[in-house]
């Protein structure tokens, strides 16, 4: 988030309008609920996680322990655990 003087950003008859209620103070002014992203998605972020956690679900069908799983994802037990139940969820309600 960047700060902006909302004289460079607002035509005059706005920003007086908005002086009337807030002089000097700083406003925070949200997005519109449609614009917002949902969580990694600008990032990234999100993509690289359901990547990891195909991964360590098909590892784990593949043999590889839940302790092994935590040393090569850098996770913790309940971590992994979740990640593999959640799996396990997601695929018997695509067989409903």
């Amino acid at each position: 988030m960047t700060y902006k003087n909302a004289r460079e950003v607002l035509p005059p008859d706005l920003l007086k309008e908005v002086q009337r209620y807030l002089c000097g103070e700083i406003i925070y002014i949200p997005k519109e609920v449609e614009q917002k992203a949902c969580w990694g998605q600008i990032s990234g972020l999100r993509e690289q996680v359901t990547v990891r956690n195909s991964d360590i679900c098909q590892m784990h069908r593949q043999g590889v322990g839940v302790r092994e799983l935590m040393e090569a994802f850098c996770l913790s037990e309940a971590s992994i655990r979740k990640i593999i139940y959640a799996s396990k969820q997601t695929a018997a309600a695509g067989n409903e």
